[in-house]
């Protein structure tokens, strides 16, 4: 069995941990399968702030096509790129990345039509971008191509149905993985040498107009103004916006607001460890593995219903609470309930969000990933 994965950048710590997981469990089941994740490029350039000198190597094989930002690959040269890389390997099994990069869609027709098995992995939902309905046909013609696909969650499964997927060919509907077991480490060691904080709200992204900043911090004034108990919020990331919500929360004379600017995703648990609830307040968000991040540490969240993870790993009254991401009062309204809510009921939402997120765990995700390949390899074998 011979397992060739398309990734877009190689530097995508969760997907990482991912691959490293899948290597592992083929090694150890069948150790005479070949397995290989092409890497189109370094990174994406919006996220490069984000990358860490301290993460250490990568333990899978792979191969990068070009040691640049994926933005500046043009898609002949990539096409090209990838094109040598699939000959070069001779898959049995094919998994790309989307539907959106149209040097893998054709790549995938080759596939096909050489008789290789083909799976598709998406994170997309009908809720985080407006859909046209040209754009949907194509989509659903693409989509129909795939023997299997693999899933970030609900919401992602939902989508393909509508886009005429069969059910039983979704195979991994649980796919939205990180490395679990080091961000729980470094939160942990955070939270043991840290002085005792004050408590506070956070959120970790781009500083991007989808993110919904701007009714972050309205709502951070307004839940200020309806309680006593002295909340802090932190905005952990870079962006576009970081100068205009900069200006904004002086010109409103926002209090106990902290901008730290861009951080890579390893001193992610350190700010985690600072804080006592998560807010992600996105108008358009395909997932949001910050939110599996928070609650492997044990942080409640607040979560917009925007947010393609809201309905796997938010459960309201249970581990934090969804809104409106249009509704700064609803939001404020959730805000104003965890800093009056005692220490002992914070804990317990924590305690849930973590058996919550624990189906989200990378090596039990890809083993199931890896019975899907076996699974079509002997579909191959016998026809």
């Amino acid at each position: 069995m011979r397992v060739l994965i398309v990734h877009n950048q190689l530097w995508a710590h969760y997907k990482s941990k991912l691959f490293e997981e899948i290597h592992r469990n083929l090694s150890e089941r069948y150790p005479r399968a070949v397995f290989r994740v092409v890497q189109i490029g370094l990174y994406e350039s919006s996220r490069r702030s984000m990358q860490s000198e301290d993460a250490g190597g990568y333990d899978y094989p792979y191969q990068l096509l070009f040691r640049e930002s994926l933005d500046r690959i043009s898609f002949p040269t990539r096409l090209k790129a990838l094109l040598a890389a699939y000959r070069e390997f001779r898959p049995d099994v094919l998994n790309i990345t989307g539907y959106y990069d149209w040097a893998q869609i054709l790549l995938m027709c080759l596939a096909k039509a050489g008789g290789v098995k083909v799976v598709l992995s998406s994170e997309s939902s009908a809720a985080d971008h407006n859909r046209s309905p040209l754009r949907e046909t194509v989509k659903r013609w693409i989509v129909n191509r795939a023997d299997a696909f693999f899933c970030f969650g609900t919401t992602s499964v939902e989508y393909l149905k509508r886009l005429g997927v069969p059910e039983k060919k979704i195979t991994v509907r649980n796919a939205a993985v990180i490395d679990d077991r080091r961000i729980r480490e470094e939160f942990l060691h955070a939270r043991l040498t840290a002085r005792k904080h004050s408590p506070a709200f956070i959120f970790v992204g781009r500083l991007a107009e989808e993110k919904n900043l701007k009714l972050l911090l309205e709502a951070y004034r307004r839940a200020k103004s309806q309680s006593p108990v002295p909340w802090g919020l932190m905005l952990v990331g870079d962006g576009p916006m970081k100068n205009e919500i900069t200006d904004y929360v002086e010109k409103e004379r926002l209090e106990g607001v902290t901008i730290t600017g861009g951080v890579s995703w390893l001193e992610v648990p350190r700010w985690l460890s600072l804080a006592d609830v998560l807010i992600l307040p996105s108008y358009s968000e395909p997932w949001g593995l910050v939110v599996n991040e928070a609650l492997v540490c044990g942080l409640p969240v607040i979560v917009s219903e925007k947010c393609g993870c809201a309905g796997d790993l938010v459960e309201a009254g249970k581990n934090g609470y969804l809104f409106d991401p249009y509704n700064a009062d609803e939001l404020a309204a959730h805000m104003v309930r965890f800093m009056e809510m005692p220490p002992e009921q914070l804990q317990s939402y924590g305690a849930r969000g973590q058996a919550i997120v624990s189906k989200f765990a990378a090596g039990k995700v890809a083993a199931e990933m890896v019975n899907t390949y076996v699974s079509l390899s002997r579909t191959a074998e016998r026809k």
